[in-house]
């Protein structure tokens, strides 16, 4: 049976994350995960957080820590916060770990023994103010390619261009903002991507079914031409090169940081070795399948650079077979920044709202095709009409009615006709429909595939109406309730990978034990599955609150977003 890797592009060190990058990465990979799981399958569902570069010892200096302590907190900080939106990863690492050293120097080595690393005297920048090196992001500047003047040494944030620090308009120091720069020599490491550019145009060529938006990066990239691109930098903050001359650098985080995903199920096998072997997912891993989620300025790394470093290794890694790009979710049509504090944050959201109105609002509007924009108005309108009153809304409603007039247990009398049978073979087309959607991971597709199935229920009783077939016909409206109440029990488990706490809820509500195991896979009416009369349930709270006018304008108010500002 096939096995289930799935890794999401590591949050990195520097400060909470945004929805956007909750959206881009993190969420969809955790509903994927569920939906496997739910599915029997063996799954292994890795993170953990990137933690070198220049950001993060920029975020310790503000923080007025060193930089350990400040990447120790904050991996605890995003750990919390994982658990807090329901993300169900199997281990959560960290790149700073002592895995990651090891392994990271071990692929070092070995592009080194093959030919694919040299070393080479290259050009720097030297602030004489701070008396230092500035490698990548500690020099920002305009970017020669779009003009955006907050550009960084290594990428633009505005165009996605992977920059020099050199190639900057106007560069000064991000430490001291000093102009006094000059460029002087500094020996480093190079990966020899040119030498590497037709096996990974091969390897590329293998994934027809990538999506659009990640096999259209590659190959722009491949197409352009790889440059051999410096993987070593003057830090002190990072994986040492252990190489002789090289004692004051250590490995660029875009070099060490997809090796985590391997170091990170090190990690996790490190914490049970008689149980668990990271080999067996990452090593002639033949009966294991490789989906990745990322943002689409971290596909570039993951479709060539760190592809490359496992083709230039020689051995025979396991490699991704399939990744799900994500475009950006803007912010009122601005980016959403955590360098620059602009958006909604995780800790601000989840303080606010529980995580499901946040999980199932992203979902829905995840950013495949195109970028998304968040607006306090969309979302107040999406959890409205889909989480209160399409899909809250009919199972209170159908509860308390239902205990009203028949008392607190599923009611006896009659049986289920033409209208629920076909109504049944409509459902299980429409699951069917989603189970495609979700293996394919069209995501908004499947989002809306399960707010239909939801609506299914709301027209269902419009339509059967219980409450006046109560004062003519009880038994009809028995049947109707019967076969309501277990729709709540479908619509429990097809929710469960989207939104798992309101899930837990409804199969409370019901008195059934469902687990991360259970899901639709026998018919609808299954008399296996059926909830018959006699099964007792109780009445939960509001599932989901609406969100009023008034909070809205507040929340404009508060983190911006007004038309105009």
């Amino acid at each position: 049976m096939t096995r289930h890797l799935i890794t999401s592009a590591l949050p990195y060190i520097n400060g909470v994350k945004h929805l956007g990058n909750l959206v881009g990465s993190m969420l969809p990979s955790d509903l994927y995960a569920r939906y496997l799981r739910a599915n029997d399958q063996d799954v292994l569902f890795i993170c953990a957080t990137d933690e070198h570069g220049t950001p993060a010892e920029l975020a310790a200096r503000a923080a007025n820590l060193d930089v350990a302590t400040f990447c120790a907190e904050q991996h605890d900080v995003q750990a919390k916060l994982g658990e807090a939106f329901s993300l169900s990863f199997d281990y959560f690492g960290r790149s700073s770990s002592p895995q990651n050293h090891e392994l990271t120097q071990h692929f070092g080595e070995k592009l080194l023994e093959n030919g694919f690393i040299e070393e080479r005297v290259t050009k720097q920048i030297f602030s004489i103010e701070d008396d230092r090196f500035l490698p990548d992001r500690y020099v920002e500047g305009t970017c020669p390619h779009c003009n955006y003047d907050k550009a960084r040494g290594d990428q633009c944030e505005s165009c996605t261009r992977l920059l020099d620090p050199t190639d900057l308009i106007e560069p000064r120091s991000a430490i001291s903002g000093s102009t006094n720069l000059e460029v002087r020599e500094s020996k480093h490491l190079f990966l020899l991507q040119s030498k590497l550019s037709d096996e990974i145009r091969e390897w590329v060529g293998k994934h027809p079914d990538w999506p659009l938006l990640v096999s259209s990066i590659a190959l722009k990239w491949l197409d352009e031409g790889l440059h051999d691109r410096g993987i070593t930098r003057d830090l002190k903050w990072g994986v040492p090169v252990g190489r002789e001359g090289m004692e004051d650098k250590v490995y660029y985080v875009w070099f060490d940081a997809p090796i985590g995903y391997i170091a990170a199920t090190k990690e996790w096998a490190d914490e049970d070795p008689e149980n668990r072997d990271w080999k067996s997912w990452w090593y002639e891993a033949d009966d294991v399948r490789y989906t990745e989620f990322m943002a689409k300025d971290n596909i570039p790394f993951h479709t060539v650079t760190f592809p490359g470093t496992q083709i230039g290794s020689r051995e025979p890694w396991k490699m991704v077979d399939y990744i799900k790009g994500f475009n950006w979710l803007n912010y009122y049509g601005g980016k959403f920044s955590t360098s620059q504090q602009r958006g909604i944050f995780m800790t601000d959201a989840i303080e606010m709202l529980p995580a499901d109105y946040w999980r199932y609002y992203l979902l829905a509007n995840a950013p495949e095709s195109s970028d998304a924009s968040f607006t306090w108005e969309g979302f107040s309108g999406t959890v409205n009409k889909d989480l209160a009153d399409t899909l809250g809304n009919f199972v209170n409603r159908i509860l308390k009615f239902c205990s009203a007039k028949f008392g607190d247990a599923l009611p006896e009398g009659g049986e289920i006709g033409a209208r629920e049978i076909a109504l049944a073979e409509v459902m299980q087309a429409r699951i069917a429909t989603y189970n495609k959607h979700m293996e394919e991971l069209q995501i908004r597709k499947a989002m809306q595939e399960l707010r239909a199935i939801w609506v299914m229920g709301n027209e269902y009783l419009t339509e059967a109406a219980p409450w006046t077939a109560f004062k003519t016909d009880p038994d009809a409206a028995a049947v109707s309730l019967r076969f309501a109440i277990n729709m709540i029990r479908v619509f429990a488990v097809l929710s469960a990978p989207v939104i798992p706490t309101a899930s837990q809820t409804l199969a409370s509500a019901l008195g059934l034990q469902l687990n991360e195991r259970d899901w639709i896979k026998k018919p609808v009416l299954d008399e296996l599955q059926v909830l018959p009369a006699g099964h007792e349930f109780t009445i939960p709270d509001v599932l989901f609150r609406k969100i009023s006018d008034e909070e809205v304008a507040g929340w404009q108010e508060k983190f911006g977003g007004l038309e105009g500002e």
